[in-house]
């Protein structure tokens, strides 16, 4: 009785190991998934504003920190574009934003004074003034994995007085736990830079 106890359980064993190696596997890609590659905050937000309200909006350059010289206005284009597709805003067109700028002698990789703000926000007639900082784009490394990530922070102006009206930030994409027990690459960048932009503007119009 014993042996045929003992054989039963000794072909139990290997199945039960299975299962919990699956159960194992589960865990750890459950976690991977819900490690949020997602950080976005709303740092700032003028308790008087609602920016349901605004209809017009210009964005300046983003200011570039990121050894990638082109990366700045890729991430500002996919902003202005998906930004001008929620429908809440008319985004003025870049060019008429240039030549505002242009006016102004501003350095093409500096934050815009108060002044540059009320100047290109009058000459474009604009109510909102929006900026840009790129903090990270590209691949990052961890051990032996790589994945493409962002770092955006973008703020708000009043055009009128140069007032900040709202500020929000968010980092997107980088090593995940699933990149590391997989081997996985992460997303394309473009696909990065969407996510990052539509975490902004979901802080923007909650």
């Amino acid at each position: 009785m014993d042996r045929v106890t003992g054989r039963g359980r000794s072909k139990r064993q290997p199945a039960a190991r299975r299962a919990a190696g699956a159960l194992l596997l589960a865990a750890v890609l459950g976690l991977a998934a819900c490690a949020s590659k997602r950080s976005g905050d709303t740092t700032y937000k003028d308790p008087s504003l609602d920016l349901d309200l605004v209809q017009t909006a210009a964005v300046l350059p983003f200011v570039n920190l990121c050894s990638d010289d082109k990366a700045a206005d890729r991430v500002r284009d996919v902003f202005s574009t998906m930004l001008q597709a929620t429908g809440r805003v008319y985004v003025v067109p870049p060019g008429e934003t240039a030549k505002a700028m242009l006016r102004t002698q501003t350095g093409r990789n500096e934050e815009p004074s108060t002044e540059v703000i009320m100047a290109v926000g009058k000459a474009v007639k604009a109510e909102v003034v929006i900026t840009g900082v790129l903090r990270e784009y590209g691949l990052v490394r961890s051990g032996n994995s790589q994945a493409n990530a962002i770092a955006l922070s973008i703020k708000l102006y009043e055009s009128e007085g140069g007032k900040l009206i709202w500020s929000g930030s968010t980092s997107e994409g980088g090593v995940t736990m699933g990149d590391r027990f997989l081997g996985g690459g992460g997303e394309p960048m473009e696909k990065v830079t969407e996510e990052a932009v539509e975490t902004i503007l979901d802080q923007m119009f909650p």
